[in-house]
């Protein structure tokens, strides 16, 4: 039986350790922008912003903003059904805030530049559409 056994020399590990670092900060940044956006629909929605940091509760909130019912939110733990919940969330909350089927898709495929605008943008919380 052959094994094969790799070392990383110590300018590689350096490499190596400083690419990971760059990708955890780089993560966190982005969770802590997702939670201020959060924070912010929240707050235009008329919800406690602070809710958008306890897990679970965050997405009950969501669900009660976007579809009136936060229960619903424990569909996102059936596996498949979750993807299709999770897209029709994002087109009730883009209606939920007056807005229309292609801002919807920009929440589903770019949600890191749609969540933004609907967070720091003029929309307005008008309440659940069906």
């Amino acid at each position: 039986m052959d094994t094969y056994t790799t070392t990383l020399d110590p300018a590689q590990q350096q490499a190596l350790a400083g690419m990971m670092t760059a990708y955890y900060v780089v993560a966190i940044i982005v969770c802590i922008f997702y939670v201020v956006c959060m924070w912010k629909i929240f707050s235009k929605a008329g919800e406690a912003g602070w809710k958008s940091i306890v897990p679970f509760l965050n997405n009950y909130t969501e669900f009660k903003i976007a579809w009136g019912n936060g229960w619903l939110f424990l569909l996102c733990f059936v596996p498949i059904v979750n993807v299709v919940v999770s897209i029709i969330l994002f087109v009730k909350l883009a209606k939920a805030f007056g807005k229309g089927g292609g801002f919807a898709a920009g929440l589903i495929f770019l949600p890191v530049i749609f969540l933004p605008i609907l967070a720091f943008g003029s929309a307005q919380y008008i309440g659940p559409q069906n």
